[in-house]
């Protein structure tokens, strides 16, 4: 998934070696917001920064709105950065869903998010788009900038107390506003499906096994994966994907004509936790099929590129239907 929101660096290379921007009078090279596309790429960026430069790193995702007014206020306060050699001030921005692993590591649960990091230790964050909380904190700890005006770029005055921002959740790109409520951040680990999806697979919460020893959970979850001949283990239900891999997922599945079963993990924090452990495997979705780990989305597509007749034996194609959730006489019921 390739990320929308503008970047102003038209070439590759670290953000702080900048760009030339040229008036009538002088050229000035300055920061820019530099795309991180991979883990080993942000690592190797991270990595090369002197200790004392403040790394600015920007997660977000294509189709969160608030992100593009963030990517915008992002551009504009590099560029009142000059470059330096050593760097004293360095901008990355990364596709939350796209490098997951990173995201992982920062416990990134909405987007936009904006974290400050120096010698390799977070020192500050902002959620949300309001630009001067994240004028300040930059202002912060790497100092005014000496490039450019800020205020006449267009940046309101720095401010260290300012009224909540909108964020939006990465993990439910639309559900919410579908209903009518707020898009501002909160935690999505107590997100729960609507009373209208199918329960393919025993519904817990986090309070109904609280407490489980690492003996129960993992007895549990080996029952889970085997709730259906095909488990999905996804952000969100099958009618509403909270992740833009599970959207994809549930679509590959669908084309397919491949009945299966689904479990939300954002509604069981332990799941959601102890599957990482229990199948080796980080990142959601999760498919298995008849209680073996297939992989996640890239796997799943490889598997059918490879062999058109993958999962044709829980395929329901040949009876004129499309796939989907198991019906009400497939499903696990909760124990």
């Amino acid at each position: 998934m390739n990320s929308s929101a503008p970047m102003t660096g038209n070439t590759p290379g670290p953000a702080v070696e900048g760009q030339a921007q040229s008036s009538s009078t002088s050229q000035a090279h300055t920061c820019t917001v530099t795309p991180i596309t991979s883990e080993d790429a942000f690592n190797d960026h991270t990595a090369a920064l002197p200790s004392s430069c403040l790394a600015v790193i920007y997660f977000h995702a294509p189709w969160a709105e608030p992100c593009k007014q963030m990517s915008t206020i992002l551009d504009t306060l590099a560029s009142t950065y000059p470059s330096a050699d050593p760097p004293r001030i360095s901008f990355v921005s990364l596709d939350a869903e796209e490098v997951s692993e990173v995201s992982e590591n920062y416990d990134v649960t909405q987007v936009p998010l904006v974290v400050l990091q120096k010698d390799g230790k977070v020192v500050d964050s902002v959620t949300g788009t309001d630009a001067s909380k994240v004028r300040y904190v930059v202002e912060k700890h790497a100092g005014a900038p000496t490039a450019g005006n800020p205020g006449k770029a267009g940046l309101p005055p720095a401010q260290k107390v300012t009224k909540p921002a909108p964020a939006q959740s990465l993990e439910q790109p639309a559900k919410e506003e579908a209903k009518g409520s707020a898009s501002g951040g909160g935690n999505l680990s107590k997100y729960a499906p609507d009373a209208n999806d199918p329960d393919t697979a025993p519904q817990y919460s986090s309070g109904e096994v609280n407490g489980a020893s690492k003996e129960e959970l993992k007895s549990r979850l080996s029952e889970l994966v085997k709730a259906a001949p095909v488990m999905l283990f996804m952000k969100g239900t099958p009618s509403a994907p909270q992740c833009g891999f599970s959207r994809q997922t549930v679509s590959v599945l669908r084309e397919k004509g491949v009945r299966y079963g689904f479990f939300n993990i954002l509604a069981d924090d332990e799941v959601r936790q102890g599957l990482k452990e229990y199948s080796d495997w980080p990142t959601f979705p999760q498919v298995y099929v008849g209680g073996e780990l297939i992989g996640g989305l890239d796997i799943l597509k490889e598997e059918f590129e490879s062999d058109p007749e993958f999962l044709k034996d829980y395929s329901v194609a040949s009876q004129g239907k499309l796939g989907g959730p198991a019906g009400a006489e497939q499903q696990a019921q909760p124990a």
